[in-house]
């Protein structure tokens, strides 16, 4: 087996059957240790190896957000200079996520690097991915979050976030979070006349006066799926803009409860095209000399995310984080506004793989199928959007595989659990490595217990090449303890 020689120093062992829940496992100068639990029963040990680092790019450099993972001359598969394959042998024997905590740095980097000379806020958004661990790195890095939910700001302040660095969004905000968010001093979005009467009764609870933004919807077409685009006029967020009166009268009658700070707009997700991002902004910043114009001192812009990727990994270049802040750039700081703005799949997609195992191969006469032990219980985003996602095999595949054109698919009974189709593939051995590629944003965040289906453990490379766990996997034994004592 390719794991069989990892260790430099005294074997230690592992439980193949059901592996116990490691704490890490780490490469030392480029050799694999442990931290793990005691184990017993069936044993096997892995012996030294030193894993190649000499890596060739999948796809053309051609962005400043690389694919971290990356194949290899080798042809196998390599994050940050780990191979794939050799993680799977020595982590708990079931589908999971694998991450790179470098590239998250680099990603977060880039957006710094571009934001340089503008008074700004990044704030993650935290829908995107909501592992702790990550977070607390995304904090360290100088992140803010933004909130769609009560329990994500009780999560963002449990990692350490500066809630002031905060903005809470959402169409429905519900009044004791809109509570909490008033006590920590939290940025709120109004999104609607009700929201603004809750968002007033929070600040009366709390008593404390809120820092607002109106959220007010442009609409301007992002040119993305219909389920992601926020910032037309059929979505169901936002203010409309022949409103804009109104609700700074409504503000100004609340002087001790409401203090209104900025305008706030979200076109969407996946796009593409920054002349978008341009369009709203100049929009948005007609509205805030209106707003001005009645007497508030608007301090702060808030252009939401939703930068894409390429998640197809042909090597089309596709907008940077410097290209989106430079198209708005000049209009910031023409009203001399502080800038915030929100992402969540540009700063945590590509830094991650869901990573599964080849249960078999089939065919129905008419489709060919490759059915793999992971499903859309772990990643949905194939079945509820039709999104593609790239998939490949973490390893060269036999000499006589033929290639042929596949469905990818899991076992949940749904005609719906694909995670890819049609894709050309050498055809797999059973217990091959697969990956699908750029699964950090709205994969874990979005998993279910679908067919019971227990949601997978999270690892990630770290910066010295140790790899860690980040989230223990479900178990049954956790499924039952929701019904102890009932």
């Amino acid at each position: 087996m390719a794991a069989s020689n990892l260790l430099s120093q005294a074997p230690k062992t592992l439980y193949t059957e059901t592996l116990p829940r490691y704490l890490s496992v780490e490469f030392r100068n480029s050799s694999l240790t442990f931290k793990a639990k005691p184990i017993s029963g069936p044993v096997r040990s892995l012996q030294a190896r030193s894993p190649k680092a000499v890596l060739s790019p999948a796809e053309p450099k051609t962005q400043k957000f690389q694919h971290c993972f990356t194949k290899s001359e080798d042809g196998f598969l390599y994050c940050e200079g780990v191979k794939v394959e050799e993680i799977m042998e020595v982590v708990e024997r079931r589908p999971f996520y694998l991450y790179s905590k470098p590239q998250i740095t680099r990603n977060v980097e880039a957006y710094k690097e571009a934001l340089e000379g503008l008074d700004s806020i990044i704030g993650y958004a935290i829908k995107a991915n909501n592992n702790l661990k990550i977070l607390e790195h995304l904090r360290s890095l100088g992140c803010g979050a933004v909130l769609v939910s009560g329990n994500e700001l009780k999560l963002a302040l449990r990692a350490g976030f500066d809630p002031t660095r905060c903005v809470f969004n959402g169409n429905g905000k519900i009044l004791e979070d809109l509570v909490l968010a008033a006590q920590e001093g939290v940025f709120v979005n109004i999104d609607s006349e009700f929201d603004l009467e809750n968002i007033v009764a929070a600040s009366r609870i709390a008593g404390k006066k809120v820092n607002v933004l109106l959220r007010i919807n442009p609409d301007v077409d992002p040119q993305v799926h219909a389920y992601v685009a926020t910032g037309n006029k059929n979505s169901k967020f936002g203010i409309r803009n022949e409103k804009l009166r109104w609700f700074l009268d409504a503000v100004k009658a609340h002087p001790n409860e409401l203090k209104l700070v900025g305008a706030h707009c979200h076109l969407g997700s996946t796009i593409t095209k920054v002349d978008i991002f341009r369009d709203a902004a100049v929009l948005m910043v007609n509205y805030i000399d209106e707003i001005r114009s009645q007497g508030f001192e608007i301090n702060y812009l808030n252009i939401g995310g939703g930068l894409g990727i390429d998640y197809y990994h042909t090597g089309t270049v596709l907008p940077t984080p410097r290209d989106l802040i430079d198209t708005v750039r000049e209009l910031v700081l023409s009203r001399n506004l502080n800038l915030i703005i929100e992402p969540g799949r540009s700063l945590i997609a590509n830094t991650c793989c869901f990573v599964n195992r080849v249960t078999g191969v089939k065919t129905n006469g008419t489709k060919n199928f490759v059915v793999i032990d992971g499903s859309m219980a772990e990643l949905i985003r194939p079945s509820l959007y039709g999104a593609y996602q790239h998939i490949e095999l973490v390893s060269p595949p036999s000499p006589n595989a033929e290639v042929s054109t596949f469905d990818v698919v899991g076992p949940v009974c749904e005609s719906a659990d694909f995670l890819g189709k049609d894709r050309e593939l050498p055809t797999p051995d059973r217990g091959t490595g697969l990956v699908v590629h750029d699964a950090g944003a709205y994969c874990m965040s979005m998993a279910s217990t679908y067919n019971l289906k227990m949601r997978p453990p999270e690892y990630w490379v770290e910066d010295d090449g140790s790899v860690s766990k980040i989230r223990h996997g479900e178990t049954f034994e956790d499924h039952l303890r929701f019904f102890e004592g009932l």
